[in-house]
């Protein structure tokens, strides 16, 4: 598996991230719904990975640069064929390094609270991630789970 930083162009990322968006709204109310579409995910603010093994694309996931060395996790998002692989944890991990390299000193994420997002949930708990209160511009909702994780506590990625 390589990951790498992706600019967006590739017809199998808007496929992927269309699918997300699909899930998203499928399981949340619009107005929780807070997945960024392709259009959005190219601000200068956003750093964005895809997986591939070769030609085939794995998974995606990106990073959205708040002040005060924050970052938000966005748009993490494993192909259906590919999950349960492995994909999401490295690319998590490689986000959590690409965070720590560039002097981040939290990550932090929105994700639902629907039975559909428990995978999730244990991914990031995994990953030392603990739930906090809404962060950023994000009001308290009772379809969202907030998580945040402390990078300068010496937590390591499992």
């Amino acid at each position: 598996m390589q990951i790498i930083l992706d600019e967006l162009t590739s017809p199998a990322v808007a496929q992927l991230l269309q699918q997300h968006l699909d899930d998203m709204y499928r399981t949340s109310p619009p107005e929780s719904v807070h997945a960024l579409d392709l259009t959005k995910l190219k601000a200068p603010d956003i750093k964005f990975w895809c997986a591939w093994q070769e030609s085939q694309l794995l998974g995606c996931g990106a990073l959205k640069l708040h002040a005060g060395n924050h970052g938000e996790i966005k748009s993490m998002r494993t192909d259906q064929l590919h999950r349960r692989k492995g994909v999401a944890a490295a690319m998590l991990q490689h986000i959590i390094k690409f965070a720590q390299d560039n002097n981040l000193v939290r990550l932090s994420l929105e994700t639902g609270s629907q039975p559909f997002f428990i995978p999730a949930h244990q991914l990031y708990l995994r990953h030392g991630f603990q739930f906090c209160e809404p962060f950023a511009d994000y009001q308290a909702d009772p379809n969202s789970q907030f998580m945040t994780l402390s990078l300068n506590e010496g937590i390591q990625p499992a």
